[in-house]
């Protein structure tokens, strides 16, 4: 299957990702909000900040006055909006759950994803993050790297709706969380480091090996 050895190849590559750094799953959760939009280094700074100032847990977090938490989340760019979606997150939290995201998370996936897509703030892709990497259930994060992987690899248009990209995984591999976690997050490796938007460096690109798996990398030379 195409699909298991694009992953064998990159993982031989990149090595285990590791991902998503957190040590609970509310953290993560805050990390996938404020990742939208901005580098993880970003995130990294403002999660540090929220963990000094002790805001991060769902109760604190609700009951901080907004201006004051876009100060603390500004290398996350777009402070005011990000706090007012972190606030909300953390608010339903308090109403609907107690205040666990741990209790939230022991739903259903797809109940569970459509009460995150209700969410003012909350997409797709933050919504699926937050299932799979602060939950564990097998939803395939898609993101701009993954539509510019499959695109170059002319597996998927360019233009195809987000659902049918996270289809294209999901029907085609085992529904193990382990496997989509690390999936994903070799998928953002590669277009962080080679599948460049601009210049892509192909030449490094373990894709481009006998028999090679890309045919943008083979166009271009």
């Amino acid at each position: 299957m195409e699909l298991l050895e694009l992953y064998r190849r990159l993982r031989e590559h990149f090595g285990h990702r590791h991902w998503w750094p957190g040590d609970t799953p509310f953290e993560v959760a805050v990390g996938a909000i404020l990742t939208q939009a901005v580098a993880w280094r970003n995130v990294e700074q403002a999660v540090a900040a929220l963990r000094e100032a002790g805001l991060l847990d769902a109760p604190a977090l609700a009951a901080f006055p907004e201006e004051s938490l876009a100060r603390l989340i500004r290398p996350a760019r777009y402070p005011r909006q990000k706090a007012r979606k972190l606030i909300a997150f953390a608010d339903h939290l308090q109403r609907r759950h107690g205040g666990s995201i741990e209790r939230m998370l022991t739903g259903s996936s797809g109940e569970l994803r459509r009460e995150l897509l209700a969410l003012w703030g909350i997409g797709p892709e933050t919504a699926d993050s937050i299932l799979l990497y602060a939950g564990g259930h097998p939803v395939f994060v898609v993101d701009a790297y993954t539509r510019r992987i499959l695109h170059r690899l002319g597996w998927q248009p360019a233009e195809a709706p987000y659902d049918r990209l996270q289809a294209f995984f999901q029907e085609r591999l085992p529904q193990d969380p382990a496997l989509y976690n690390d999936y994903h997050a070799q998928l953002v490796a590669l277009g962080h480091r080679l599948c460049l938007a601009r210049s892509p460096r192909c030449d490094g690109c373990p894709l481009r090996r006998d028999p090679p798996l890309c045919r943008f990398g083979e166009a271009t030379g």
